[in-house]
């Protein structure tokens, strides 16, 4: 465990705040630019996410969380739960983290200049090693739970698709089995699996994927989405058959069901956001749990809502009832436990259905989001009842740093 900041460095770092409002992307963006200039460095990371600037965004609001909350670490629990479980799912060490402090650290003094005193770099250097001991050790904690638990593993394990099959016109699934046919870990419903990908032309990708399948499986499935210009969607979309293999990682993730509750759920969710969510209903359908479930997920046309066929066959089991919005074509006929609604899902809809007993579990877009926290935070709700995921790299304060 490492000694806690002294007072001196926790006032530098805290003083630090107003230039890393004005120079945080600045720095983190030069921070990645000197990072991934080592190969066995820059193959563990989405490099998507440099090219969109989605990385350096989010890093840089890290950095200012942690320096505006210097002083009240508890208030970042959730932030550093939650870059460890992604760190695990990229297989991150101990010995990664050396190579960060120098490259962060070199652009604090790159970018900042003079400003950047001895006494400013010192502080930092202590700071950055202060939570990195924290990661590593937590880190540490999950890599040997996966790895003593039944059918997990460490490191990267090989998986065969054993089938595919298309959702939508977007949104492609794969079953995964391990190629050794071993014992599959049991996954969280809600968590996701890391890739480490050779893509030809492209080199090696990494990429995490929610698992869309029920916990408890011979397999993993995964449900993904092709990107406009996604080097690997649209590879696995258009490349990647049944009998091919695939770098996987343990399951990871901090947003997953909790099964123990007996409260009324309520699921929101966009797009793609539905993944995870697929995985928990897949779980509470397997319990005898009387809990009052709803699904509300929005999509732009029926054809684009992927999954429906199973939720209505949930409905008809009168496991849940369930809303569908479309944004870009008129409603279709409502059936028993099924409403169909024309448009998006809105703030003040979600109010006007609010469940004040139940708890809420929010994926998709950051921008849906944000509209539907901000609509349940407006009503009081307590912390624990509102849950979200967000795909990529969050570059939202709000939703950042108190995801659950």
């Amino acid at each position: 465990m490492s000694a806690p900041l002294d007072d001196r460095t926790r006032a530098i770092i805290s003083a630090t705040v107003p230039a890393l409002k004005a120079h945080g992307t600045a720095i983190t963006t030069e921070m990645y630019k000197r990072l991934l200039s080592t190969p066995a460095i820059r193959d563990l990371f989405n490099l998507s996410h440099q090219q969109d600037g989605e990385q350096p965004k989010a890093l840089a609001l890290a950095v200012l969380c942690y320096a505006e909350h210097i002083n009240d670490l508890g208030a970042l629990g959730g932030m550093v739960e939650r870059i460890a479980e992604k760190h695990v799912g990229l297989n991150i060490l101990p010995e990664h983290y050396p190579y960060v402090a120098e490259a962060l650290l070199g652009a604090i003094g790159h970018v900042l200049g003079d400003a950047a005193t001895p006494e400013i770099a010192e502080a930092w250097g202590k700071a950055y090693w202060f939570l990195a001991d924290i990661l590593i050790g937590r880190e540490k904690q999950i890599y040997e739970e996966h790895e003593d638990a039944p059918g997990g593993w460490a490191g990267w394990r090989a998986f065969r698709v054993r089938s595919r099959h298309n959702e939508t016109s977007t949104i492609a699934s794969f079953e995964l089995a391990p190629v050794d046919g071993g014992a599959l870990f049991r996954h969280k419903a809600g968590q996701y699996l890391s890739f480490k990908l050779d893509v030809p032309g492209h080199g090696s990708q990494r990429r995490n994927y929610s698992i869309s399948s029920a916990p408890g499986a011979d397999h993993y499935r995964i449900s993904v989405r092709r990107q406009d210009d996604g080097v690997v969607s649209t590879w696995l979309h258009d490349t990647v058959k049944v009998g091919d293999q695939l770098q996987v990682a343990n399951p990871a993730g901090d947003f997953f069901l909790d099964e123990s509750s007996e409260l009324p759920v309520v699921f929101l969710t966009a797009g793609v956001g539905l993944t995870p969510v697929i995985s928990m209903l897949g779980a509470l359908a397997q319990t005898s749990s009387s809990r009052k479930i709803r699904y509300v997920h929005g999509a732009d046309t029926t054809a684009l809502a992927a999954f429906r066929p199973e939720i209505e066959a949930l409905v008809d089991r009168g496991v849940l009832t369930a809303d569908f919005f479309y944004a870009k074509e008129n409603a279709p006929v409502g059936r028993r436990g099924v409403a169909a609604h024309a448009g998006r899902v809105t703030a003040a809809w979600v109010t006007e259905n609010l469940d004040r007993s139940a708890t809420y579990y929010v994926c998709g877009p950051d921008s849906f989001m944000r509209d539907m926290v901000d609509a349940l935070r407006a009503e009081k709700l307590a912390p624990e009842q509102i849950r979200y995921e967000f795909f990529g790299s969050a570059s939202d304060p709000a939703l950042v740093l108190s995801a659950a």
